[in-house]
């Protein structure tokens, strides 16, 4: 008898867990104006447009409050709190930052990886064009599994500082703040623009590193022979 209530028992639990919850779905006018703000809240339509796409409503949350916020987000990545906007924006400088050091890691690989190899008497690790090794590009392959393992290890120290950081400064954490804050001004409109330089190049940074991986696999030459007067000036 005991066995058999204990094995009801845990089929119940399986089947509870299994069981479909009821999903929470919102209809496309709740998400529009969670997203868009349509409702101005007077029961009216809201007019106000964005000032990177003048002919789409401005996201409720992207009010200009942010540095470099110019209502941009057509399709809603922001979220529709508060939170997952900062958690968006938090993600953005990372992967800014990430995307500028990239910018210029990679026609620098492409100068000067073969000759410090050869000087070196290392095996270089440029594809056999002389392109910086990449998803599109292949040659990930080549670099030792240590470099890999020390990135994610970094990766990690890095995450794990970010949330101490946060949860230590609390209300006055600064989006991004890596440990470096007391580098920055003291007046807030310093800190602002410092922001929305940073935000605005990173956005380029992004585009460019994106840029740079689809010329080399459509053309199979690198970026610093596609480009040569940036990297091989006349003089």
């Amino acid at each position: 008898m005991k066995r058999s209530l204990a094995l009801s028992c845990i089929l119940a639990v399986s089947a509870s867990a299994f069981a479909p919850q009821k999903p929470n779905i919102k209809s496309t006018s709740q998400l529009a104006n969670d997203l868009w703000n349509a409702d101005d809240g007077k029961g009216g339509k809201n007019t106000e447009m964005s000032k990177a796409l003048p002919f789409a409503p401005r996201p409720k949350l992207l009010d200009g409050s942010l540095p470099a916020d110019v209502g941009f987000d057509p399709f809603g990545f922001a979220g529709s709190d508060k939170a997952s906007l900062m958690y968006m924006r938090e993600a953005e400088v990372k992967h800014s930052r990430l995307a500028m050091l990239a910018a210029i890691g990679w026609p620098l690989a492409e100068l000067f990886d073969k000759p410090i190899a050869d000087a070196a008497g290392l095996p270089t690790l440029l594809t056999k064009s002389g392109e910086s090794p990449s998803v599109l590009n292949g040659g990930l392959d080549r670099i030792d599994v240590v470099y890999w393992i020390a990135c994610v290890l970094l990766a990690g120290i890095v995450e794990l500082e970010g949330a101490t950081m946060r949860e230590t400064k609390g209300k006055s954490y600064i989006i991004g703040d890596c440990g470096l804050s007391s580098l920055l001004p003291k007046d807030n409109k310093s800190i602002v623009d410092l922001q929305t330089k940073e935000i605005k190049n990173g956005r380029l940074a992004m585009m460019g590193i994106l840029g740079f991986a689809v010329q080399e696999a459509l053309y199979g030459k690198p970026v610093i022979e596609q480009t040569a007067f940036f990297f091989h000036p006349a003089f």
